[in-house]
């Protein structure tokens, strides 16, 4: 689950601002899962022909960003206070492999433990977390690429507004072919989901996010 460590002594504005968005936690819709949401974007890296990772942009909507806006305060981006949230956050997104799967003609390939950069800063009520994604090893571009991102309780929703959210470098776009997979949950899945309170968490068996998670499909000849 993504998690963004609320302190305890944070609690009392954190429930009251969650009592404030009209009535949420009382609705049908506040005790479904998803809860949070986070609008992603992708710019794939490509070296010397190689795959070689991903650089990610993920917009956290206002009430998931509320905690760490409220952290930082008037801090400016950039600033030692954003630094030091940026380095929370990110390692929380390491411990959890990037919420990121990656598949080069179906076999699984893992990332580097750590990003050689990465950001958070405030783009009005959203934060926003970008970070770069190297694969352990240097995938051949003449190959066919698989990427999901999810979490996997689907306590999180995390999507890509469109395929034009997800960019390969100019120069390969000519031999590479992208394509942007939303997958259609069966009613009774739907229904599931909806049924799931905050403190629920689905069966891990289900592996529930990954059935609700976008895939980008990448092929190159």
């Amino acid at each position: 689950m993504l998690h963004f460590g609320i302190k305890k002594q944070q609690f009392l504005r954190w429930s009251s601002l969650l009592i404030t968005i009209g009535g949420l936690i009382f609705s049908r819709a506040g005790l479904a899962h998803p809860h949070s949401f986070i609008e992603m974007k992708n710019a794939f890296v490509v070296n010397d022909n190689q795959l070689i990772g991903m650089n990610m942009t993920w917009t956290m909507d206002p009430l998931t960003s509320a905690d760490l806006l409220y952290d930082a305060g008037n801090a400016a981006n950039g600033s030692e206070i954003w630094k030091q949230l940026a380095a929370e956050v990110m390692a929380n997104v390491i411990g959890q492999h990037y919420f990121t799967e990656f598949y080069h003609d179906g076999k699984k390939v893992k990332f580097l433990d750590r990003p050689r950069e990465y950001h958070l800063s405030r783009d009005g009520n959203n934060a926003i977390l970008s970070f770069e994604m190297l694969l352990a090893k240097p995938q051949p571009l003449n190959a066919n690429f698989s990427v999901l991102t999810y979490d996997p309780t689907y306590y999180v929703d995390m999507t890509y507004t469109d395929a034009a959210s997800i960019t390969l470098p100019v120069d390969v776009q000519a031999r590479c072919k992208l394509a942007l997979i939303t997958p259609k949950p069966d009613t009774s899945l739907q229904a599931y989901a909806q049924n799931l309170d905050k403190a629920d968490a689905p069966d891990e068996d289900m592996e529930l996010g990954k059935q609700f998670a976008q895939r980008v499909e990448i092929t190159c000849h």
